[in-house]
């Protein structure tokens, strides 16, 4: 029997019009590198400059403007305003937030659509009336908020709503900078200053030590205690809220998600911690009297609570992280 063996067909075919079929391996398509995250999302310092200074020579004067805003009044809030225990945490947002700021100058300026003038214009004129006005009567947390009021107006005329959608969480950041009024904290921690006696009072009173409680003062042996605006946890829930976002924006990409879980977890971890230092502070007051009690322990009683709260939020990011991945792997098993 004559087997014949068919061969390969080197010509093309005109009909079909295809290529002849070769022997020779496919091509292969030589595999790019990685990219490494931190290439594209930071810029280097000198590519933070330059995108500033760019930002700079176009629109000179609405910057010039910001620089007069912004200078004096937080000259007044650093002397005036971040002393108190409320504004604490003001310097530490001050850095970063301009570390924040110079990072997405690149990115910003590349999404830049002014609006039209007169919208710029209707929306910053009123605001610059009341930074003089605040600046005449001296109402100093009034000035801070119009001059951060008018510096967004004008990052809106400079870029319009683009620019704001990138700067949102630096713009958002940057409000830890202006000291609450007094007034505020008086009425806002009262119902709280409360909440907390009660409470302190009652386990206490369970455990059968002498106590009792009128309004926020609590009773204690011969001891007296007033449980002041500090210990109702408004200040340790400003600068944890402060501390908080900053973490989110370095670990999460400013996730607005996270930021809202965040937010939502720091209020009880503040009243917490500050029911735990009430606590420890009476404690200490019954054992070793008032002058051990308002000594160095009174002072590293509320930092070690407040480090003990920085912990916290850590835990309920891992915690919340684990929960979502697991849900996440559910969901695409699914």
């Amino acid at each position: 029997m004559d087997i014949t063996i068919p061969t390969k067909n080197t010509a093309t075919d005109e009909s079909s019009g295809m290529a002849p079929a070769t022997d020779a391996p496919p091509a292969v398509t030589p595999r790019a590198a990685p990219i490494d995250a931190r290439d594209v999302t930071t810029p280097s310092w000198r590519e933070m400059g330059l995108a500033i200074w760019h930002s700079f020579r176009a629109n000179p004067i609405f910057w010039l403007g910001i620089a007069a805003l912004a200078i004096p009044t937080l000259l007044d809030l650093a002397s005036r305003g971040w002393g108190t225990d409320a504004a604490a945490h003001a310097p530490i947002v001050f850095a970063t937030a301009i570390w924040i700021f110079a990072r997405s100058a690149r990115q910003a300026a590349a999404a830049a659509v002014p609006p039209p003038a007169w919208r710029a214009v209707l929306l910053l004129a009123p605001l610059l009336l009341l930074y003089a006005a605040s600046r005449i009567t001296g109402l100093l947390e009034v000035r801070g908020l119009a001059a951060y009021l008018s510096i967004i107006a004008v990052l809106y005329a400079v870029g319009g709503v683009p620019v704001l959608k990138v700067l949102w969480f630096p713009i958002l950041y940057s409000i830890f900078l202006i000291p609450i009024p007094e007034t505020f904290i008086d009425v806002g921690t009262q119902p709280i200053k409360l909440a907390i006696s009660k409470t302190v009072v009652g386990l206490l009173s369970a455990l059968g030590y002498p106590v009792a409680t009128s309004g926020v003062s609590i009773y204690i042996g011969q001891f007296e205690l007033l449980i002041a605006a500090a210990c109702a946890g408004l200040n340790s829930l400003i600068s944890l809220t402060a501390i908080g976002s900053f973490y989110v924006y370095l670990r999460h990409n400013a996730s607005w998600r996270y930021t809202l879980i965040l937010v939502m977890a720091i209020f009880p971890i503040a009243v917490f911690a500050n029911f735990i230092r009430v606590l420890m502070l009476v404690l200490l007051t019954y054992y070793g009297g008032e002058a051990v009690a308002q000594g160095f322990l009174h002072e590293f009683a509320g930092l070690f609570m407040f480090v003990v709260a920085v912990l916290m939020i850590f835990l309920i990011d891992r915690i919340v992280g684990a929960l979502l991945y697991r849900f996440g792997s559910r969901t695409e098993a699914a």
